[in-house]
């Protein structure tokens, strides 16, 4: 009794959400105000089987062909929860009320990012329940999307264990530097991350189109003495900072493009963006920030020396201890980080004092995403109590 009781509640909002205006036009509710639903839009909802290919969930036609002047000359909202539609182009087809409403007001599940600073408390996750616990699993993808990175324990201190990690979460991506690369002291390297040097926060090939969306680095071998710390740093947290202490500054490095460049003798790759990017809603949505591979654009004098004191702002915000988390990547742990959002870096350290050596690979952005909402609708019991 209180399920059909609950269904015909259902059932009767649903009736309250849709009507037919005198127009024959499709209405709804809209944050309480009336929004007709447009012909073009419900024609490419429609999913009959002659115009609707139902394996590949893909459509047999084309819609950016449909007649400017598309209308419906006929709408009817069935008591079965549907609404049966005649278009003016000898289309007829019966949607599903529910599913319309689903599309108008569900949001993606993809959690809200959360800022954080050095007061974060670092959590770590542990592989081996990863690969056997989609629950747990979940956790730790959740984590990732709202955080911008993961750390992980015992994976096993081998050579390519990284790749099986990397393909947990994403496809890999190969770059000039392989499927994967060794962080090592070397000879004669041709990236600052193969030497023993100090790294100061910084983003993975920002002169790259696109770049890479997310960096694993996983530690084989850390027993350099007190050097080679990992840090982690928020850039969002850091952007909005600067945003709230000069608005001037944050304009300029989200409008002025500077250029990124990387040369060695197998390559030469650039690419001009801002150090900040921003989505349609104003939010930061990227950080590209690495000191060591950027050029500053040709301006007037004023406006260089602005945009100067801006980045130098946004350096200093970067390097300060108050966002920064620091900790040693120990032998069979590893760290997962959103490349467009999280900057790395490391403390130097001396290589007479013991060896470090980490592998590192990098996957696309969108990896993680597929990943939670496929295990959102695996563990989802729809079962109404």
């Amino acid at each position: 009794m209180h399920k059909m009781r609950l269904f015909l509640l259902l059932t009767k909002g649903l009736k309250k959400m849709f009507r037919v205006n005198n127009n024959n036009q499709l209405v709804t509710l809209i944050n309480g105000k009336e929004t007709i639903l447009p012909a073009l839009w419900l024609m490419e909802r429609c999913r009959h089987e002659s115009i609707f290919d139902q394996r590949s969930s893909q459509r047999l036609f084309n819609p950016h062909q449909l007649s400017d002047d598309l209308s419906l000359i006929d709408v009817k909202i069935n008591d079965d929860q549907t609404v049966s539609l005649t278009f003016n182009d000898n289309h007829s087809e019966t949607l599903d009320l529910d599913h319309l409403r689903a599309e108008l007001f569900a949001k993606d599940c993809i959690p809200e990012p959360i800022q954080w600073d050095a007061q974060d408390e670092k959590i770590y996750f542990s592989w081996s329940q990863i690969v056997s616990d989609e629950s747990y699993l979940h956790s730790v993808v959740h984590q990732y999307l709202t955080h911008g990175y993961v750390l992980l324990t015992d994976v096993p201190a081998e050579k390519d264990a990284i790749i099986e990690v990397a393909s947990k979460f994403g496809h890999i991506r190969t770059t000039n530097f392989g499927q994967y690369f060794e962080v090592y002291s070397k000879k004669d390297a041709n990236d600052l991350a193969y030497s023993s040097e100090p790294l100061d926060p910084h983003t993975d090939n920002p002169y790259r189109q696109p770049v890479p969306g997310i960096q694993l680095l996983h530690s084989l071998i850390n027993d350099a003495g007190e050097g080679g710390r990992s840090t982690l740093v928020d850039g969002f947290a850091v952007c909005e900072k600067l945003r709230g202490e000069s608005e001037e500054y944050f304009k300029l490095l989200s409008t002025v493009p500077t250029y990124f460049e990387f040369i060695d003798h197998n390559a030469i790759i650039k690419k001009e963006r801002t150090l900040i990017s921003l989505d349609s809603h104003g939010k930061v949505s990227e950080i590209h920030y690495s000191p060591r591979l950027d050029y500053i654009p040709l301006m007037s004098e004023e406006k260089t020396k602005k945009y100067h004191k801006a980045r130098k702002r946004l350096g200093e915000l970067l390097s300060d201890p108050e966002f920064a988390i620091s900790f040693r990547l120990q032998s069979g742990e590893l760290m997962m980080f959103d490349n467009n959002r999280v900057l790395h870096g490391r403390t130097g350290f001396c290589t007479s004092e013991g060896e470090r050596h980490l592998q590192g690979c990098y996957i696309d952005a969108d990896g993680p995403r597929i990943l939670y909402r496929l295990l959102e609708k695996q563990l989802s019991t729809h079962v109404v109590s």
